[in-house]
């Protein structure tokens, strides 16, 4: 099967290094396309940049479209021996965008990738010129599905065990199916998930050693959050939610209409906190936006950076 790396991008899949937040040299996976100023896409919780797959093109034509997986996500490394810490993600996004931009950026991030981008909005707002968010977990109640509950209770040790094993890649056909059942529920139409769509979404924990450990890692991460937030204990979440006022640069808010994961009535609640929001409702469209209305998500992210005199 064709590099997806190399089909996407001019120079294929390309990297960097950066520091992480533990202060440990890390290498990032990254691609780019197209020329003009530079519009970034990050993606959820145990995705890549894959799932950025039928935007890259339609605004490479506009823009310098940067693509990158988050530190233990995709291609880029994993430091399975490190533990790391909540709000790590804001610290490795911001030193992704110093070490390839040296200006203003659109920051469009979809899922979790959403909630890191609005701490970041509010941490370092220089860094960013315009924010587009994609059915963001700003007001979560609990993990959204039973699988992350799951991997979020199991001991990293076991987890690090089985990865270790390799036996994700020895089932690798049974782990494609499994996947092709979960991410068809999380689309409108679940006939537009092909086969090359699941063997990429796989591609990193049925090939990748450490990616299992690492996304169970986050989703211990964002229970442990999500339990602290409904406990009135400190959390990043809540000092984010605290902070919404203080992202001023023009912001697109995108839900899927029927997002069962997280209710569209967030995007309004969010929406009416930040100063300068816009909130546009997906019609026909669950929490996997980026691919189950990639055609909607796309023009919306034109006419807003239109708009906005960004173009």
């Amino acid at each position: 099967m064709k590099d997806w790396w190399q089909e996407t991008f001019p120079e294929g899949r390309q990297s960097l290094v950066i520091t992480d937040a533990n202060g440990y040299p890390v290498k990032i996976a990254y691609g780019e396309k197209g020329t003009g100023k530079p519009l970034f896409l990050l993606h959820g919780v145990g995705s890549w940049s894959y799932n950025w797959r039928h935007s890259v093109q339609p605004l490479s034509e506009h823009f310098r479209v940067i693509c990158f997986d988050a530190k233990g996500y995709g291609f880029s490394e994993k430091a399975v021996f490190r533990r790391e810490q909540s709000g790590h993600q804001i610290i490795e996004l911001e030193r992704v965008i110093l070490s390839l931009c040296d200006e203003p950026v659109v920051l469009v991030a979809e899922s979790l990738g959403a909630l890191i981008a609005l701490g970041l909005a509010e941490a370092n707002p220089q860094l960013i010129a315009r924010l587009v968010l994609v059915n963001v977990p700003i007001f979560p109640q609990q993990l959204p599905h039973w699988g992350m509950w799951l991997l979020s209770q199991l001991p990293l040790e076991i987890v690090q065990a089985i990865d270790s094993s390799r036996l994700a890649h020895l089932f690798a056909p049974l782990v494609r199916e499994i996947m092709a059942i979960e991410r068809r529920g999380v689309l409108y139409d679940p006939s537009i998930l092909t086969q090359d769509d699941v063997y990429w979404i796989t591609y990193p924990y049925t090939e990748i050693p450490g990616t299992l450990t690492k996304v169970a890692e986050e989703l211990q991460i964002a229970a442990r959050e999500i339990e602290h937030l409904q406990t009135d204990k400190p959390n990043l979440i809540s000092k984010i939610q605290n902070n919404l006022g203080a992202i001023t640069c023009p912001t697109l808010i995108l839900w899927g209409e029927h997002d069962s994961w997280f209710p569209s009535s967030d995007g309004e609640k969010l929406r009416q906190r930040l100063p300068d929001a816009k909130l546009q409702i997906l019609p026909n469209c669950h929490h996997d936006a980026s691919t189950g209305a990639s055609e909607a998500v796309n023009a919306a992210i034109l006419n807003f950076l239109q708009e906005t005199h960004f173009c």
